[in-house]
């Protein structure tokens, strides 16, 4: 019964319509259109104006989506952000899964740089992991990097990524004074700031997902978003300082 009712569940969402919230592309070509999966309905409606509707689509997801680690696969396809995930995407999953009906060859997850969107990238990158493996074996999964800091001196406005960066910018600017903004979300940007620090093709930086060691990626999934504290525990600890294992 658990199985027919998990096939039945998989043919709805590979023969459903495309979701309401999804703000599609006009390009109906997969090689130049990408999809930006964006945390949260302000900075959804942000993207949405920021974009290039020709070759960007947009779909915002409401909060953290399910986490795929810890839950049964007939729970996981009731979610209804992963829902619109996989309608959107148009690969299906698991076995079922088609590289050639993606929808987008670029599948850009774009979400906070503080802690809470870091879980949520990491939960988005687990459901891909578990249930689309072949998308990021095709190198379609990247990970926008929207700026932690604005700095503006006189008329002149930069961005910085991190610390570091905002370190060296205050540096240039030899004693000039200037105002720093710490954008604690994408809804404190504005369309126009969206596009050019984190959506424009000829500004941004997009980080390409690839699992380069099948056997430590495993490890990880399993371990730091699996029900198993202790285990996840001792791997934090093994390895505070290597920032691949605990911010992807």
């Amino acid at each position: 019964r658990q199985a027919r009712e998990l096939t039945r569940r998989k043919t709805l969402l590979e023969s459903s319509a495309l979701p309401g919230k999804l703000s599609d592309c006009s390009s109906s070509d997969p090689a130049l259109s990408e999809i930006f999966i964006v945390e949260g309905d302000s900075a959804g409606g942000s993207a949405k104006q920021a974009r290039l509707s020709e070759f960007q689509a947009i779909l915002p997801i409401r909060g953290k989506i399910i986490n795929v680690e810890k839950n049964r696969l007939t729970r996981v396809l009731q979610n209804t952000e992963i829902q619109a995930l996989i309608t959107a995407i148009g690969t299906g999953i698991g076995e079922e899964f088609d590289l050639e009906k993606a929808r987008y060859n670029r599948v850009v997850i774009l979400t906070d740089a503080d802690v809470d969107g870091a879980h949520i990238r990491t939960l988005l990158l687990t459901f891909f992991y578990r249930h689309m493996r072949q998308l990021i074996d095709a190198g379609y999964v990247y990970i926008a990097q929207p700026p932690l800091y604005s700095i503006k001196a006189g008329n002149k406005l930069q961005w910085a990524y991190n610390d570091d960066a905002l370190e060296r910018l205050k540096t240039e600017l030899d004693g000039r004074k200037y105002k720093i903004q710490r954008f604690k979300g994408l809804g404190e940007m504005n369309a126009g700031q969206l596009w050019e620090t984190t959506m424009d093709p000829a500004q941004r930086i997009l980080l390409q997902v690839q699992l380069d060691d099948d056997f430590m990626a495993e490890e990880v999934f399993t371990t730091l978003m699996g029900s198993n504290v202790d285990a996840r525990r001792t791997f934090i600890q093994q390895n505070a300082k290597d920032v691949r294992f605990l911010d992807f």
